[in-house]
Order: structure tokens, then C-alpha cells, then sequence
């Protein structure tokens, strides 16, 4: 590696850790990812405990607490600890912050199995999900998510990359995500525009943000040039493992994680079964340029 990577990962893994008193945190890798233990969702969260709950999602960014059983509102609960609630867009038939994640044993593909970020074509990205398995395939296996740290993502490019990007901006186009899908027909299919080197709105610490799923075009640059940049950057995404950790679900375990600062990858290798569950977003307005 370069010298500029290796610092970047010397950063990251070297950190002092967080002074926990009420739970257990584990990392996953050393760059991304914690199981937390010693929390039951399904009760009410002290204060104390809520916080370095907090603590170890700035850290890590995707928190996995396993063994949980809890209803709807408890999960609706949970999240709106962290920010208010978003809405399923488009709405669903049922309850309209709860998009139902259903795998069918006939499905030829699932959503989300890409890297991606959630919906970024939104004016106001979310803040994070949170989802709840309660359902895996029949043996026991499959159905991994994958995530991906865009803020070691950033600091790992050369300075003259960084350098690059920094000024630049990228639209997210809601109708790239939709490819081969058929909305309804009132949806409104969204489209912005965001920083290509975002910094979060809690840590200040910057972060590559564009998606395979929705970054459409560079406006900054010729359309052959946008190609080629954003092609790079989307294969830096998915070709690094350094970046990423990857989550095994069993039934009962909820995954929380930093949509502004990860992205993930619902890998779909479990065929021809079935997997279901539930998953809440949070609204966190803006990430700031």
C-alpha cells in the first residue's frame, strides 16, 4: 500500500477505545462494523446506556444486536431515539414507516443487491436504517449484507485524487435505481444533486459520496469523463475489501447503520429461498459539503 493508505488504516484501527459501562461492543473489522450485546430493544433504554449506543454508531457505523425480539412499535421505538422517523416512499399498504423486506422462494432478484446508499436521490438523504430479520433461508446460510466505510473509502485515495473530487458535485437520480422497475403512478421520482465529497453532519469527517444505485453524472465534467470518474470510484467501492465488514443475519437480530457515511450490499445467494423483515428509517437531513 501507499504510505497515504497505510496512514489512513493506522488511523482507524489504532483509535483508543470507547469507555463502555453498560453494554459490550465488538468489532467486526477493525475499519467498520460492531455486534453489540447486553441491550434488550424490546424494553425501554436508560439514558446512559442510549448514549454510548450513540458512541460505538459514530465509531463503527453499523451496529448488529442479535437475539432481539421485538414488535413493530418497539422497533419504530428504537429509531425514533436517533432522529424522527421517515417515511416509506413510496407509501406502503401498511404501517408508513415499515418497508416489509420479503424475499419470495420465486424471486429472480432482490432490492438492494448492489452497492448502494438509500434513497440519496432524495433533497434530504436519511440519516440510517434500521432492520429487523426474522426470517432467513431454509438452510441456515445466505442472504449476507455486505457494507463498505465511504470515509475510509475517501481517505484512502491519493491527495491528488482528493484533491480532485473535493470542488466537484454528482447528481442521484431516483430513475437509475428504478431501472427494470415500474413505479406507481403517482410516484414522484426524485433527483438531486450532492457535494462528491460529502462531510458528515455530527463528526465534520469527510467521506466519498457517490453510489453505484443513483450517482448518475459528474455535471462538472464531459459526459465521457463523468463516465469514467464515476466508474472508478464505484469499482474502488466494490473491488476494496479493506473498506468493508459483512453481517451474517439469523432470525432475531436488528442492524443499524450510518447511511450518510456506509454504503451496503444485500447479496442475493439464496435462491430459490425465502427471507423476510421489517426495516425503519431515520430523517437526518442534509450531509453537508
Amino acid at each position: 500500500m501507499e504510505p497515504y493508505e497505510l496512514a489512513a488504516l493506522e488511523a482507524i484501527t489504532t483509535r483508543p477505545p470507547y469507555p463502555y459501562r453498560t453494554l459490550t461492543v465488538e468489532r467486526i473489522t477493525p475499519v467498520l462494523g460492531a455486534e453489540v450485546s447486553g441491550v434488550d430493544l424490546s424494553r425501554e433504554i436508560p439514558a446512559e446506556q442510549l448514549e454510548e449506543i450513540r458512541a460505538a454508531f459514530r465509531d463503527y457505523h453499523v451496529l448488529v444486536f442479535r437475539d432481539q425480539t421485538i414488535l413493530p412499535e418497539q422497533h419504530k421505538d428504537f429509531a425514533a431515539a436517533f432522529g424522527e422517523l421517515r417515511p416509506v416512499d413510496p407509501a406502503p399498504e401498511g404501517d408508513p414507516y415499515i418497508l416489509e423486506i420479503r424475499t419470495t422462494s420465486a424471486a429472480a432478484n432482490v432490492a438492494g443487491n448492489g452497492w448502494h446508499a438509500d434513497g440519496t436521490a432524495d433533497a434530504e438523504p436519511s440519516l440510517g436504517s434500521m432492520l429487523y430479520i426474522t426470517e432467513t433461508p431454509e438452510p441456515g446460510c445466505g442472504g449476507d449484507t455486505l457494507f463498505a466505510n465511504m470515509h475510509l473509502a475517501y481517505d484512502m485515495l491519493s491527495p491528488a485524487m482528493r484533491a480532485l473530487l473535493d470542488p466537484l458535485t454528482a447528481i442521484h437520480d431516483g430513475a437509475q435505481a428504478l431501472a427494470g422497475y415500474t413505479p406507481p403512478a403517482d410516484y414522484v421520482i426524485p433527483k438531486s444533486e450532492h457535494p462528491l465529497i460529502a462531510r458528515h453532519p455530527e463528526t465534520d469527517r469527510q467521506l466519498l459520496y457517490v453510489n453505484k444505485a443513483y450517482s448518475s453524472r459528474i455535471p462538472q465534467l464531459s459526459a465521457d469523463e463523468s463516465r469514467a470518474l464515476l466508474d472508478m470510484l464505484f469499482d474502488i467501492i466494490a473491488r476494496r475489501p479493506v473498506l468493508h465488514c459483512r453481517v451474517r443475519w439469523t432470525p432475531g437480530t436488528l442492524v443499524f447503520w450510518d447511511n450518510r457515511c456506509v454504503q451496503h450490499h444485500a447479496t442475493y445467494d439464496y435462491y430459490p429461498y425465502a427471507r423476510y423483515g421489517q426495516r425503519v428509517a431515520i430523517n437526518g437531513g442534509p450531509v453537508k459539503g
